[in-house]
């Protein structure tokens, strides 16, 4: 991917511990969650609700991904997963501080809680905590091994506020195959799409997980595959046990998969189809829009209210059966075109809960209060930037340590 600015990187990689990479939600009211703290409902702006059936709390987690972390919150009091809620997913390899809720429990059994690596700073009753709630994220970063920290600052000035708003690689999966395998779904090559969930080895680091997926496609029997396919390859073995026991029926046996990984498949197109676009405008240097959309109360965009006249947003689509040609650009067509589709294949045959209507993003995001320092041999970044963008994609504008080439994805 391109990047925005275009002087030389500090150099150095992230994620060396949990604690280089600090996460604090921004709240729908603008109060950022500091590390550490305790907050009651009125510390934050919110309203008490005797009556409500949810406790609201301050989630702290330190190497737990969102969705483990308040599963086991909801287990150990004997709730099911889909008791809790939450404002937005949090990185695994990370301290992280975020809004959470549980239906059923009491402030005080939440408060008593005591689960390794996880921390409850305030609870309350409520009337529970939803999805996208939250405004955006504070984020503090360690870069090690910084070759040229002094680059830092003028990656900033140059930078001005802004930053590419490119999804990053956990977009695309852990072996970077999300976008290849939605592609084959909407193609509707649902075998080829379920032999590279399968069998794919890019980017695997497990060794037994490696071996196991090779002699799955040398072999192709998928019943005896569960014999040797790792117990901890839970969603592969849900495709295995299906075709095991239903001959070749494959959309079937990708419905086994938990529809949200189904569908980050085909997010993952609309994600490579969106970068390649602003990966173009920086190219080309030109930002302008037919769609935009305005500031929010927090200087954050409102891109879910998008107005044609122009505002303080640029947006482009993410492609759709809906999207308007009014709405692409020619170099978004040609991307398209280039991965054999059209907008009509994001309503999928077969799969037709797959189908995707289209929406829009921001090309260029905000970045609040950014600034860098060095402590001993560590560069150290600060800055605030809104949901859905990424601190990675940020923190490479200023290392320019990951060339990630987007060919690689389709």
């Amino acid at each position: 991917m391109l990047f925005l600015s275009r002087n030389s990187g500090t150099g150095g990689q992230t994620k060396a511990d949990p604690e280089d990479f600090v996460v604090e939600e921004i709240t729908g009211k603008g109060v950022t969650l500091e590390r550490d703290r305790r907050y009651s409902a009125s510390d934050l702006g919110e309203n008490e609700v005797p009556e409500g059936r949810f406790t609201t709390f301050v989630l702290q987690k330190r190497q737990w991904n969102t969705v483990q972390a308040v599963t086991s919150i909801a287990k150990a009091l004997d709730h099911g997963k889909k008791s809790a809620g939450y404002a937005g997913t949090k990185d695994r390899n990370a301290v992280t501080v975020q809004l959470a809720s549980v239906f059923g429990a009491t402030p005080d059994q939440v408060m008593a809680l005591r689960i390794k690596d996880l921390a409850i700073n305030g609870a309350w009753r409520s009337n529970g905590v939803e999805m996208g709630s939250n405004i955006g994220n504070a984020f503090r970063i360690a870069i090690s091994d910084a070759g040229k920290p002094e680059n830092a600052g003028e990656t900033i000035d140059e930078l001005n506020g802004k930053m590419p708003n490119y999804f990053d690689r956990q977009r695309f999966g852990s072996r970077l195959n999300n976008a290849k395998i939605g592609l084959e779904i909407m193609r509707g090559n649902f075998e080829n799409a379920t032999m590279l969930f399968l069998t794919d080895t890019t980017g695997e680091r497990n060794q037994d997980a490696v071996e196991a997926r090779k002699r799955l496609a040398r072999e192709r029997e998928f019943g005896d595959a569960l014999a040797y396919f790792p117990r901890y390859l839970k969603n592969e073995r849900y495709v295995l046990q299906h075709l095991g026991g239903n001959g070749r029926d494959y959309a079937g046996a990708l419905r086994k998969l938990p529809r949200g990984i189904s569908l980050m498949f085909i997010h993952a197109v609309q994600s490579l189809l969106f970068n390649l676009e602003v990966e173009n405008r920086i190219e080309e240097r030109y930002f302008e829009s037919g769609i935009w959309c305005r500031s929010n109360f927090y200087g954050f965009p409102e891109s879910g209210v998008p107005i044609p006249e122009k505002s303080d947003f640029p947006l482009a689509p993410l492609i759709g059966y809906e999207t308007k040609e009014e709405h692409m650009s020619d170099n978004g067509r040609e991307s398209l075109e280039g991965l054999e589709l059209t907008k009509d294949s994001f309503k999928i045959k077969g799969m037709p809960e797959l189908s995707m209507r289209g929406a829009f993003r921001p090309i260029i995001a905000p970045v609040k209060s950014l600034s860098a320092g060095v402590d001993g041999d560590r560069l150290l970044l600060s800055f605030s930037i809104p949901s859905g963008s990424y601190a990675t994609v940020m923190a490479n504008e200023i290392t320019k340590s990951d060339n990630f080439e987007l060919g690689a994805l389709a």
